[in-house]
């Protein structure tokens, strides 16, 4: 008689839980002391579970069908030149700032969670964590050989982890990113999973790689397509990770509200490089950073925390200051890297006449007012030829390493 064929559940649970047994030789709080020290108190990890039911023969099967899909417009690219279809040499400069802000991100994130692979007590969590660092490495090799084709013919894209460690301007995703890291285990899926992956992700992925279509890069669209439905996977594991530690105990909810306000701040002052970059270096913008920020951000992120509003979780400390910033966050630091062009790993310029009219379209209450005489009176100084640049970087926070560059609004 022929073995019968388990249903998806009965095989997600005998290939997580069905794996795992509790320690006899030694305590099980001395080989798992990370998922305790944080005070999040969990009674049962058998409540855990994976929303897709993935498990890791699947996974592989997945990965494999997008890996031959990615490679194949990879080498189609680079077969047919297709640097040479952008629309301007100048969008480079926004690839040079993802290469070196964002990647190393993904790295980092790689480190944590199969960190977190090993050090959940849970056999569902640990799994999905071995899951998502492998995804995170992945994004990583992607992002690199994708933009390696650029580097046979631009400069500035030789060695981005180099740059990471030491320019100024990177020391925001590099604070963010290993300050997670030495977090407790807890801490570091709800500020990755959660607070950057579910509430911010979007503002990253899908606006950016929108942008890169419309100039002509096929190859980051790509890679871009290829990690958002690793992305999809990764935001539902930081919201059921949230839902989870709600629904464990109730003592958990000041120690999450407390990380989720920490961890929005964090992650939405390292998205102060995407404004600028979705406003200033794509020569074409589908949208700008306030439309992006409003769908993404003030309407789904809203509904969001208005569902888990029934576990007692409100929105973000300061959310109504990241809201109104808006009008001004991508002028402010293209501002200042206008006047750092010297200390930049990219090419800065000043927006064209065609780019500013753009601009004082989309952002009519503050752009014409504030930022335009700005970027006039600096391109009449260039004309003159008495433009000239900052002799000093700018101070940083010594908390969380953001340079001092914003004003109140």
């Amino acid at each position: 008689m022929p073995a019968k064929k388990l249903n998806l559940r009965k095989r997600y649970e005998l290939l997580t839980r069905g794996m795992g047994w509790e320690t006899t030789h030694h305590d099980m709080d001395d080989v798992f002391p990370y998922d305790s020290f944080e005070g999040i108190k969990i009674t049962d990890w058998d409540k855990w579970e994976d929303p897709f039911r993935l498990t890791m023969d699947a996974y592989w099967k997945f990965q494999a069908e997008k890996e031959k899909k990615l490679y194949a417009v990879i080498d189609s690219f680079a077969q047919n030149n297709g640097q040479t279809n952008l629309s301007d040499a100048s969008y480079l400069s926004a690839i040079k700032l993802f290469i070196t802000g964002v990647t190393p991100i993904e790295y980092a994130a790689h480190r944590g969670f199969a960190h977190l692979g090993r050090h959940f007590r849970g056999d569902g969590a640990r799994v999905a964590c071995q899951m998502q660092a492998i995804d995170e490495l992945r994004h990583q090799q992607t992002q690199v050989h994708t933009i390696s084709h650029y580097n046979k013919h631009f400069n500035g894209l030789h060695d981005p982890f180099y740059q990471f460690d030491r320019v100024w301007y990177l020391s925001v995703p590099k604070s963010f990113a290993e300050d997670a890291m030495t977090a407790g285990p807890f801490e570091f899926i709800t500020s990755i999973s959660f607070a950057f992956e579910y509430v911010l992700t979007n503002m990253l992925f899908v606006p950016f790689m929108s942008g890169a279509a419309y100039n002509g890069d096929m190859a980051t669209v790509t890679f871009g397509f290829s990690a958002q439905s690793d992305e999809s996977r990764h935001m539902t594991l930081g919201l059921e990770i949230i839902k989870f530690m709600l629904e464990q105990h109730e003592d958990n909810l000041p120690i999450v509200q407390r990380w989720m306000d920490k961890h929005f701040w964090r992650a939405y002052r390292l998205l102060a490089l995407v404004s600028a970059m979705q406003d200033y270096m794509l020569t074409n913008s589908p949208l700008s950073w306030k439309e992006a920020w409003d769908v993404y951000f003030v309407e789904n992120g809203g509904a969001l925390f208005e569902d888990l509003s029934r576990y007692g979780l409100r929105m973000p400390k300061y959310h109504e200051l990241a809201t109104a910033e808006a009008d001004h966050l991508s002028h402010q630091v293209w501002s200042v890297f206008c006047l750092l062009g010297n200390a930049t790993g990219f090419h800065t310029f000043l927006p064209t006449e065609e780019k500013m009219d753009w601009l004082s379209e989309k952002y009519p209450d503050t752009f014409d007012k504030y930022y335009r005489p700005r970027f006039e009176h600096w391109a009449k100084q260039k004309e003159e030829g008495t433009f000239k640049y900052l002799e000093a970087l700018p101070q940083l926070c010594q908390v969380c390493q953001i340079p001092m560059i914003f004003t109140e609004v």
